[in-house]
């Protein structure tokens, strides 16, 4: 196949493509070097891509596109492939499908869809399931016509006739919040634009409490009082974050008697409170910050309770008298564990219902208020995803939590607290047959360079060999404290299937293994992320489940970070890397205040602007770090409009690694035109993009059907 471009094209940005006539080989773009000097520390570094940030050039976007234009010539051959692979995910998803209805202030709510809709349609019924549908929000209206929409409902009045639901048409994570009659069908003309889509009525359903963001940034950084039918422009600022290490955000108590004014950064938190009811009244501080101290908070009769981790690593639970906030008229309810990280908890009327992780698990326990009597919920298999699901009501015995592993499809049950008998009410449903038992799930670990235990979670089918030959996907995250449970998805299946081992590093940089676990991988521990995932790749392929030659990682956003790390650290253990919004230009993206969510994340990567952490920070970051070696094969995507990660990054990155690789192996950057962070927008539409990545992984192990 054979691409022309227009002379200007060529001048504009010294690109080349073409068809080579010896070799019959398609050249990439290659991107023109516009050499800027960066200085720190008295360090200089030239970063020769920096021009690729202006979003608004035209070079920038011709760029972009040659780089699309060069990804679907090298992925042709994969066309009907991809297709096929789409059908079949496709294929497997219940098209006309139903959440699990919950029951709240006198409805019963749950989310539909419909044959061939992309989009959710937000429902309701009075009183009882028997009685008549009430739609409140149709997605796939608000969508007509639109290459993008986020949208959804997020907060419904307590007289049940007005909700407000957000919508981003862009991808920049940009909404505008929106409200809707539900006795007329009609949208309000009041709507607050540049927000995150964070906002609560209060208890008279007009007055709304809601927070907007600085759009340089994107920062929450205030809270204001509107009240509907009145001129947003006049709307009362009642707080603003001027620290622009910390993030803001609002949100109600399961009581619905108080709103909470949060607002926080990595390594602490403030919250302030208000009575619901009290609508002109000012908000009053819970407790002020502190550096180092983390706590959450949520009301019950006459008490908060709070989640603190003061003097408390892995969390404790406290209470104390709603008029006495301070910190010393706190008591303790559930004491600190070392080998339990507390990561929530749910109050009812008779039961404290704690979710923990105890050796890297979820685990839910119950705790009777009268009797103190406790005991946990048995899940019966050796890794797995678990969680307390949505709770609205306090008066009731039932507990909804959710269940998934890796053969287990998504699943939501009912427990009786009482009885300790659980209720199966839905599990997710694989069209064309699934059976469970064609499955081995294993919970592996690997030994890091510095001794410590990693766990790994693992699926293959059922007569797999070990010997080495079998393709292999690891996949992992490790930061923000964010951990990667073992659920289902039924897009494996067509690995699996296929023959392909599928597997979860559970690295340090997460919290499966505790709070220690998060803090032995951020900052000046950042790099045990990466070695962690280094070690549970060779571990696989010791124990000969794969071998290089079959190995893919896949990680993306801070994700994506650690495959830039790994290919700069082993390259030769991978056949190929798929990257998703990578974050890889991390000195730089840091030391430029005016991205949004850099000065936020101080506390999780460092602040180069501190010698110290410039030196450590630049040791790893995977753009400072490209070198004239051979890679992987890689697939880099990424999207134009993404707020967290800004597309210019793997842009950068992608244009280093063309400069400095001496392969001959497949480099490609996907930019989504019309994306954002998350990637495409419609539940199958977003299927195109995993048929793709499976057919790059495909195409090079020569898998044609």
């Amino acid at each position: 196949m054979k691409f022309n471009y227009s002379i200007c094209l060529l001048i504009l940005l010294s690109i080349s493509m073409q068809i080579s006539q010896t070799n019959a080989q398609i050249v990439p773009p290659k991107a023109e070097k516009q050499p800027q000097k960066l200085e720190k520390h008295g360090h200089v570094r030239i970063d020769d891509y920096y021009w690729l940030k202006e979003r608004e050039d035209t070079k920038v976007i011709q760029y972009l596109e040659a780089e699309n234009q060069y990804t679907e010539s090298i992925m042709q051959p994969t066309k009907a492939l991809q297709e096929k692979l789409f059908e079949e995910l496709k294929g497997r998803i219940k098209q006309n499908d139903q959440s699990v209805p919950y029951f709240e202030n006198g409805y019963w709510y749950y989310t539909r869809f419909e044959e061939g809709k992309e989009y959710p349609i937000y429902c309701r019924k009075k009183g009882t399931l028997d009685a008549k549908e009430e739609i409140m929000l149709n997605v796939n209206e608000l969508a007509a016509g639109k290459k993008f929409c986020n949208a959804g409902v997020i907060d419904v009045s307590d007289d049940n006739k007005m909700i407000a639901f957000r919508m981003d048409t862009v991808g920049r994570n940009n909404f505008t919040i929106h409200f809707k009659d539900l006795s007329t069908q009609k949208i309000l003309p009041d709507a607050m634009p540049n927000t995150w889509g964070n906002m609560v009525f209060m208890a008279d359903n007009k007055t709304v409490i809601y927070v907007t963001k600085d759009l340089t940034t994107l920062r929450s950084d205030k809270v204001y009082r509107h009240v509907l039918g009145t001129e947003v422009k006049n709307d009362e600022l009642i707080f603003h974050e001027k620290d622009e290490t910390y993030d803001l955000g609002v949100g109600r108590s399961k009581s619905k008697e108080y709103i909470f004014l949060s607002t926080s950064t990595t390594v602490a938190d403030e919250h302030h409170y208000l009575a619901a009811k009290d609508v002109k009244g000012t908000f009053k501080i819970f407790l002020a910050r502190e550096r180092g101290h983390e706590y959450s908070i949520d009301h019950f009769g006459d008490k908060f309770y709070i989640r603190t981790n003061r003097n408390a690593l892995n969390f404790k639970l406290m209470e104390t008298a709603i008029n006495q906030t301070e910190e010393k008229n706190w008591k303790e309810v559930i004491p600190h564990r070392a080998d339990a990280y507390l990561g929530g908890f749910e109050i009812f009327r008779d039961f404290l219902v704690v979710q923990e992780r105890i050796k890297g698990l979820v685990q839910i326990r119950l705790i009777n208020w009268k009797t103190k009597q406790e005991h946990y919920v048995d899940f019966g298999e050796p890794t797995y995803a678990a969680g307390l699901a949505y709770n609205p009501e306090f008066n009731t015995t039932q507990l909804r939590y959710s269940f998934t592993s890796l053969v287990t499809p998504s699943s939501t049950y009912e427990y009786d607290m009482n009885t300790r008998q659980k209720k199966l009410l839905k599990q997710q449903e694989v069209l064309g047959g699934y059976n469970t038992n064609d499955y081995v799930q294993e919970r592996l670990y690997a030994t890091a360079q510095d001794g410590t235990l990693v766990p790994i979670s693992i699926v293959y089918k059922k007569g797999l060999q070990k010997n080495g030959n079998n393709p292999c996907l690891l996949y992992a995250y490790g930061s923000y404290g964010s951990s990667t449970d073992a659920g289902f998805n039924s897009n494996r299946l067509s690995l699996l299937q296929r023959g392909f081992v599928f597997a979860i590093a559970h690295i340090r940089g997460g919290q499966e293994m505790g709070r220690q676990w998060y803090e032995n991988g951020k900052m000046f521990n950042k790099k045990n992320t990466f070695t962690d995932f280094i070690a549970a790749t060779e571990y696989l392929q010791q124990q000969k489940y794969s071998s290089p030659e079959y190995f893919f990682a896949q990680g993306g956003s801070a994700g994506g970070l650690l495959m830039g790390a790994i290919v700069n650290m082993r390259p030769d253990l991978y056949k190929g890397v798929l990257a998703a919004v990578p974050f890889v230009d991390v000195v730089t993206t840091m030391l430029d205040e005016t991205i949004p969510l850099t000065t936020f994340e101080y506390d999780e990567w460092g602040n180069p602007n501190n010698i110290d952490s410039y030196i450590y920070m630049l040791s790893y970051s995977p753009y400072d770090n490209v070198e004239k070696k051979s890679y992987p094969n890689l697939l880099v995507t990424t999207g134009l409009h993404d707020s967290q990660v800004q597309y210019w990054e793997p842009a950068k990155w992608v244009a280093k690694l063309r400069e400095m690789k001496v392969d001959n192996n497949i480099l490609l950057l996907k930019t989504d035109m019309a994306a954002g962070h998350g990637g495409t927008t419609g539940r199958f539409k977003r299927l195109k993009d995993v048929a793709f990545d499976y057919a790059f992984m495909f195409q090079l192990l020569k898998i044609t059907e």
